[in-house]
């Protein structure tokens, strides 16, 4: 029996236009490095599917914009996230989403705890990647956000090819 969405999709075979995520949703913690990177990263790899990519944190610094180093790394690679505004994780916005993709494991103990219906939909952004875990580059250097810049750009690619 086919246990998840990700699990159901895969065994399917969806491709491109028939994908059954129409809503995918990244979470982090202050959403303002890693959820709204890959938020911009994903629209990119999925422009003209039909997809509505968000994000969201279990720690949102509320209506703060990108950090300026994320941005900046976003840029040098032709995307833009200074529209981006941070919003906080609520059960509404995790029941919206067909799909759910987290930095870490922690955070899907933490939406499970928040809303354990979502459970089935939610995974590693890292998952096609040895269940890979991002770690946060906040107040980190430069090479930190480079890092997870590239942890999340395999990330993208993995999930990308399979919606």
């Amino acid at each position: 029996m086919v246990s998840s969405a990700a699990e159901q999709y895969h065994h399917v075979g969806y491709i491109g236009t028939c994908s059954v995520f129409k809503h995918i949703l990244f979470v982090c913690i202050g959403n303002i490095c890693r959820s709204p990177s890959a938020e911009v990263m994903m629209r990119d790899a999925l422009t003209g599917k039909g997809i509505e990519v968000t994000s969201a944190g279990l720690g949102a610094l509320v209506n703060h914009g990108i950090d300026a180093t994320a941005q900046e790394l976003l840029v040098e690679r032709g995307l833009d996230g200074s529209a981006h505004r941070a919003r906080q994780v609520t059960p509404q916005i995790l029941s919206a989403a067909d799909l759910i993709l987290v930095m870490e494991k922690k955070h899907l103990k933490r939406i499970m705890e928040i809303a354990p219906e979502v459970s089935g939909k939610s995974f590693l952004l890292g998952k096609w990647n040895e269940e890979c875990e991002i770690p946060d580059p906040y107040r980190q250097q430069r090479p930190a956000f480079e890092h997870v810049y590239r942890l999340m750009a395999q990330g993208v690619e993995g999930w990308a090819r399979r919606v």
